[in-house]
């Protein structure tokens, strides 16, 4: 079967329904064709054996004239035997042929009536006519010859194969009209299944099929609706995951705006009184030289202001660090609460951005990455390991962040609910003239590489997110 379909000359701009009908209609003509063959080599033997058996019916009555005439003198034999055989014309399928000693045709019998005037096909006679030998018989001086003759019974078997070509031709344009609407109505749904395809391609994931009566029909809807399922939950996770990235980043903003806040506060309103303390104690200790209770009091006062500025400095630099300097900090408290969400992948880390002070868009560019990165892991990768590697290698940081799961090619996904990371990521690192690559591993799994100047200038978030 498979090998009649690659051999059968189908044009690929027919539909299926076609396609299919005509193997079947090829397959119906070589029945037919085997059985015509079949019918052939039966029509030839048939045709065979009625021939001879009317060449030996004539024969035997030839052989029983001749005894009756052998009696008749020379003279009286040759128009008492013509009298005979002329009225009979052919015998049954021979023809007859009555001669002297020295060759003279007294007599031969005339030309079918039976469809007179026709012939076959030389290939078609030359295929089907059986080959037969004439028979002679003496009667006196006479000689006659029965010699058989096919042509006609070759005539009806032509005429009979005509019939049955005929009928093979109905029968095949039949078996065609009908195996084409009989796999248009079983494949009617095949329709519906593309345009649940075209709804779900233009992003409405709630369509469904119904469940086909036909098995395998029923296990492509099931199979349909199985996957629609998984591409809904997928895409709720994504968003759910985008949902929680923008909140943490929110929260993180607002909780940098209100350490800001008091920061600026401190500085406006308490640090500001503790100088202004501080001095006019200062000038009370200058002015008290030779007062020594008064003066000491003073000098205590100037003491106590001093330690209370240094307080006021540490807690604004607590409340306002710089990111080159807290970066790693900041991505230790990233990454823990990365590995409380997210307890089924494992999460290693080695953290090494060396002694010298980041520029603060450096180390913001750093927290980005790796936050857009892990949020990526959770979204495509369906990894169960992640290893992050941050070094610094002479005025370079170089950060790695590598993970076992499916891969990526390092283009945005074109998975809806998702947007454009790896390209945020390459605008950040451009931006500071930095480099970025993606890389897959021979064992599997996909691999950032990220190369930035550890003293790039500053560039503020806001132009580098």
């Amino acid at each position: 079967m498979r090998g009649f379909c690659h051999f059968l000359p189908v044009d690929r701009r027919l539909s299926l329904h076609t396609r299919v009908g005509l193997v079947f209609t090829a397959l119906a003509a070589s029945l037919l064709l085997v059985l015509a063959g079949f019918w052939l080599h039966g029509a030839r033997s048939a045709m065979h054996e009625e021939v001879e058996a009317a060449s030996r019916v004539s024969e035997q009555w030839l052989q029983a004239l001749a005894g009756e005439l052998r009696e008749l003198s020379p003279a009286v034999l040759p128009g008492r035997l013509l009298g005979i055989v002329k009225p009979l014309g052919r015998i049954r399928a021979n023809a007859l042929t009555v001669t002297t000693v020295d060759g003279s045709v007294l007599y031969r019998s005339p030309p079918p009536t039976y469809k007179a005037g026709r012939s076959v096909p030389g290939w078609f006679a030359a295929l089907l006519a059986p080959q037969f030998a004439s028979r002679s018989l003496t009667v006196g001086d006479l000689q006659l010859t029965l010699q058989p003759d096919a042509s006609r019974s070759l005539i009806d078997a032509w005429d009979d194969l005509l019939a049955m070509a005929g009928w093979a031709v109905l029968l095949l344009a039949g078996i065609f009209v009908a195996s084409r609407r009989a796999l248009d109505r079983a494949l009617r749904p095949l329709e519906q299944v593309m345009q649940a395809l075209d709804r779900t391609g233009s992003g409405r994931f709630d369509t469904r099929l119904p469940v086909f009566a036909t098995p395998e029909l029923g296990r492509l809807s099931r199979a349909f609706n199985g996957m629609a399922d998984r591409l809904t939950a997928a895409v709720n996770d994504n968003v759910h995951l985008e949902t929680e990235r923008e909140v943490a980043e929110q929260m993180q903003a607002r909780l940098q705006e209100e350490r800001k806040l008091i920061a600026r506060e401190l500085h406006d309103e308490l640090a500001q009184g503790i100088t202004a303390v501080r001095a006019l104690a200062g000038a009370i200790v200058q002015r008290t030289g030779e007062q020594p209770a008064l003066h000491g009091h003073a000098q205590s006062i100037v003491a106590v202001t001093g330690e209370m500025q240094d307080g006021v400095r540490n807690i604004l630099h607590r409340l306002r660090p710089a990111a080159g300097r807290a970066l790693v900090p900041m991505l230790e408290q990233l990454l823990n609460g990365w590995r409380q969400q997210n307890e089924g992948i494992a999460l290693s880390s080695q953290l090494a951005p060396g002694e010298s002070p980041l520029a603060d868009a450096v180390a913001q560019a750093v927290i980005r990455i790796v936050q857009e990165g892990l949020t990526n892991v959770v979204r495509h990768a369906r990894a169960s390991r992640v290893d992050l590697r941050l070094s610094r290698q002479g005025d370079w940081l170089q950060l790695s962040l590598a993970d076992n799961g499916q891969g990526c090619d390092g283009r945005p996904s074109p998975q809806a609910g998702c947007g454009f990371g790896l390209a945020g990521m390459q605008e950040r690192v451009a931006a500071l003239g930095g480099h970025l690559k993606f890389e897959k591993p021979l064992g599997g799994g996909f691999r950032l590489l990220v190369r930035l100047p550890a003293a790039a200038v500053a560039i503020s978030v806001e132009e580098v997110a």
